[in-house]
C-alpha cells in the first residue's frame, strides 16, 4: 500500500511541513519556452491552500492550477527559509521535497533580495486530471514485460558493486575523469546496447554482456538517487525520490531521461534474472529542499548541542533527526499522530522506489551514522512489508547497512538483515601475503575465519557480505586487490588474485565483487584524495589485456558454480586438512554435506608439488570424502573431470586453489 502523501501526490501539489508560514508558501508552476528570452514568462503562481484538518499539510488541486492535459510541467514551491545556519529569512522558491524527477538544466529563481536556492526544477505530468511521474519531454515508465521468475533467494547471491562514476584512458594515455550513466550500465547488461558515453571502449558495445558473461545474479549501484555530485560517487543524496539527472543525461542527449532508463535497467536486469541492489544514505544528505523548507524538524544544527549529533559524522551534509517526535498529519498512514518526521520521509521515499522501480534489495550505508538501532529496524521493517505486499518472497529480498566496525548486535536484535563484513577484507588481504590477520595469531584461524563467518559471530551465510575490495578505496590498505599486491611488492600477482576469488566465492557469506576485480583492474589516480579515488573505480578498457581476461575468466567459471551449487548455499563447512609443513601452507575446507559436497585445495605458500609434470607426482589431501555412487569429481576452476583415483591426490602449485565438485 502506497503512503497516504504519494496517493495525495496524484491529484494534488502537496507540500508537508513547511517550517515557516509568513507569507504562506505557493507553488510556481509552468513552461519552460523554447528560444525564449524570458525562460520564466510561461509560469503562474498559486497559494496552497492549509488543510483544515491537517494544518502541517498545504496542497493545491492540480485541476485547480490552469494545467492541459498531456503537458510536462515544471515546479517550485515558494517558501520563508528555515536554514538554521544564515537565518536571512530569505523567500526561496525550493525543489518539491518528494518530486519524483528533477531537471538541473532550470534553476530556480532568485528571490525578492536577488538570492536563489540554486535548486533544480521538479518535474511532472498533468494527464486526465491526474500528476504522473515522467521525464522532461513526457516519457513515463513502461514495465511490460517485466519479470521476477529467475530472480534468486539471498543464499545464491553474488552482488556486483558498480560505482557509476567511471573513469578511461585516452589513446594518448591521459585518464580524463569520465562519467557512466544509466544507459552505459545496461550495456553491461544487453548485448544489443550501446554505452553512449564510452564508445570507444569494445567491451560496453554491441555484443558483450559484461555482467551476463561473469554471472553475477544482482548489481548494486552506488546511490543511483539524485545528488550534486556529478563526479562522485553519489553519496550527498539532494533529492530523494528522483534518479539521477546526470546518471540520465549521456554527454550526446540533450533532456534527461534519468527516470525511464532506470526502469528499462532495472526491467531488463530482472529479465536476465538480476536483482537490483538500491544504495541509501540516510545519515545525512546534501542541499535536500527541507535544508530550506524545514530545517530544524528534519536536521540537526552543528554546534547547537542537540543530544542527537553525539559523535555522528554527517561528511558536509546536514545529519537527519530520528528521534524528534512531533504531532500531525502523518504522511504514510494519512492520519493525525505523533511521530518523527525524517524517519516517515525516508520511508515515504524507500515506499516510491520499492513500488515504482521495483528494486529487489537495500544497502543502507553508514548506519553508525544513522546512530538508531529502533528507527533501523522500523525502516528494516517497513521495506519488507512492502515488498510482500508487492507479491515479493521474504528470501529474494534483503536489507544490508554498512558499518566497518561491523556491529553484530544489529543482525543479532533483528534491527537489520545483514552487514558488510569488512573483516573479510582485511582478513583476505592478510592471508594472500602469506600473514596471519593482525588480530589472530594463528595462520589457520585467520582462513577459519575467513571462509566461515560463523566463527566471526555471524549465524547465517545470509547476513554476511564478504568482498576483496569495496569501492571505498581511499588508504593503504583499502586500494584495489591488485594494486594492494603490487604495494605490497607483489608483481605475480595473477595466481594470487585467482586464490583470493576462490575464497570469496566458495566461502559462507554473500560474495560481492566490486566493478573491475574480476579482471584486476588497478587504481590509477591517487587514492589519498577523495575526490581522485571517487572518479577513479573501473576502466572495462583493460578487458584487453591477455592476462586480464584469464583472470576474467577464472572468476566468471567461480561466479557461475557459486549461483548454481547447493554446496555452496548452505552453512555447512568442514575443514578437513591442513599442512603447515616443510614451509607449506595448505588448507583444505569442505562445504555441503551428503551427495551436495565441493572441496577446495587452498596453498597460501610459495610451496610446490615436486616435478609436477611427472605422472607419479603428487600431494595427497588425507580424508578425502568418498565418492558418491553415481557421481564423479569436477574441478571447476578449470573445467574438467578429475578420476575416483586421482581426487585428492593431484599436484598443488604456488599461490593456487583447485575447486572440486561432485556432479
Amino acid at each position: 500500500m502506497l503512503p497516504d502523501l504519494l496517493n495525495r501526490k496524484q491529484t494534488h501539489f502537496l507540500l508537508w511541513r513547511p517550517g515557516k508560514i509568513d507569507p504562506a508558501p505557493t507553488l510556481y508552476i509552468g513552461n519552460f519556452q523554447k528560444n525564449s528570452s524570458e525562460e520564466f514568462s510561461n509560469f503562474q503562481e498559486f497559494d496552497l491552500i492549509q488543510s483544515k484538518e491537517f494544518p502541517d499539510v498545504w496542497q493545491i488541486p492540480a485541476a485547480d492550477c490552469n494545467l492541459k492535459n498531456g503537458q510536462v510541467y515544471f515546479y517550485w514551491f515558494k517558501v520563508r527559509d528555515t536554514d538554521a545556519y544564515h537565518g536571512k529569512n530569505e523567500i526561496y522558491y525550493c525543489t518539491d521535497p518528494t518530486a519524483y524527477t528533477v531537471d538541473r538544466r532550470f534553476i530556480a529563481p532568485e528571490g525578492l533580495s536577488g538570492e536563489g536556492s540554486k535548486d533544480p526544477a521538479s518535474v511532472i505530468l498533468y494527464q486526465d486530471e491526474m500528476l504522473i511521474p515522467c521525464d522532461p519531454e513526457g516519457q513515463t515508465a513502461n514495465w511490460q514485460g517485466d519479470t521476477t521468475e529467475k530472480l534468486q533467494p539471498n543464499n545464491r547471491l553474488v552482488i556486483y558493486e558498480l560505482p557509476t562514476r567511471w573513469t578511461k584512458i585516452n589513446s594518448d594515455g591521459k585518464i580524463p575523469e569520465g562519467n557512466g550513466t544509466f544507459r552505459d550500465v545496461l550495456a553491461l547488461v544487453e548485448k544489443q546496447a550501446i554505452a553512449p558515453s564510452f564508445l570507444e571502449v569494445k567491451e560496453l558495445q554491441q555484443g558483450h554482456a559484461h555482467l551476463v558473461e561473469l554471472g553475477v545474479n544482482a548489481l548494486e549501484l552506488l546511490p543511483p538517487q539524485d545528488s550534486d555530485d556529478k563526479t562522485n560517487w553519489g553519496y550527498g543524496t539532494a533529492n530523494y525520490f528522483a534518479a539521477d539527472f546526470d546518471l540520465g543525461c549521456p554527454d550526446s542527449q540533450n533532456a534527461p531521461t534519468a527516470s525511464i532508463d532506470l526502469v528499462d535497467l532495472i526491467k531488463v536486469c530482472h529479465q536476465y534474472g538480476v536483482r537490483f541492489f538500491l544504495d541509501v544514505v540516510m545519515a545525512f544528505s546534501r542541499n535536500n529542499p527541507y535544508h530550506n523548507v524545514n530545517f530544524l524538524d528534519l536536521y540537526i544544527k552543528f554546534g547547537s548541542g542537540d543530544p542527537e549529533q553525539g559523535n555522528r559524522d554527517g561528511f558536509g551534509g546536514d545529519l537527519f533527526k530520528y528521534n524528534y517526535w512531533v504531532e500531525g498529519y502523518h504522511p504514510i498512514t494519512g492520519k493525525f499522530s505523533r511521530y518523527v518526521p525524517a524517519r516517515e520521509y525516508m520511508k515515504a521515499h524507500i515506499a516510491h522506489w520499492i513500488d515504482y522501480y521495483r528494486v529487489d534489495g537495500l544497502r543502507l550505508d553508514s548506519v553508525n551514522n544513522v546512530s538508531n538501532y529502533d528507527f533501523l529496524q522500523e525502516f528494516k521493517d517497513y521495506a519488507r512489508s512492502l515488498w510482500q505486499e508487492r507479491g515479493g518472497k521474504g528470501d529474494k529480498f534483503t536489507v544490508i547497512g554498512e558499518e566497518l566496525s561491523v556491529p553484530l548486535d544489529l543482525v543479532y536484535q533483528n534491527r537489520l538483515d545483514g552487514l558488510w563484513n569488512e573483516k573479510f577484507k582485511q582478513i583476505i588481504r592478510r592471508v594472500i601475503l602469506g600473514n596471519s590477520a593482525f588480530d589472530e595469531p594463528s595462520f589457520e584461524w585467520s582462513v577459519r575465519k575467513l571462509i566461515d563467518c560463523r566463527n566471526l559471530g555471524f549465524t547465517d551465510g545470509s547476513q554476511a557480505v564478504n568482498y576483496l575490495t569495496s569501492h571505498d578505496v581511499g588508504g593503504f590498505g583499502n586500494e584495489r586487490i591488485y594494486s594492494y599486491l603490487t604495494n605490497n611488492g607483489v608483481f605475480d600477482t595473477e595466481n594470487r588474485i585467482k586464490l583470493a576469488f576462490v575464497c570469496l566465492l566458495t566461502a559462507v557469506g554473500i560474495p560481492m565483487i566490486l566493478a573491475g576485480d574480476e579482471f584486476a583492474d588497478q587504481n590509477d589516480l591517487s587514492t589519498s584524495d577523495d575526490h581522485k579515488k571517487q572518479v577513479d573505480p573501473v576502466n572495462y578498457s583493460r578487458m584487453d589485456d591477455d592476462w586480464r581476461k584469464r583472470i576474467f575468466g577464472y572468476v566468471s567459471r567461480l561466479v557461475n558454480f557459486r549461483t548454481t551449487s547447493d554446496a555452496l548455499a548452505v552453512n555447512d563447512t568442514n575443514f578437513i586438512h591442513v599442512d603447515f609443513n616443510e614451509g607449506k601452507r595448505v588448507i583444505v575446507w569442505q562445504r555441503g554435506k551428503d551427495e551436495n559436497l565441493v572441496v577446495v585445495v587452498a596453498n597460501f605458500s610459495e610451496y610446490g608439488t615436486p616435478d609436477p609434470n611427472n605422472p607419479n607426482a603428487k600431494y595427497v589431501v588425507p580424508n578425502w570424502p568418498a565418492t558418491r555412487p553415481g557421481k564423479q569429481w569436477k574441478e571447476i576452476t578449470q573445467e574438467r573431470m578429475v578420476s575416483g583415483e586421482w581426487a585428492g591426490k593431484e599436484p598443488i602449485f604456488p599461490w593456487e586453489a583447485k575447486v572440486y565438485a561432485l556432479v
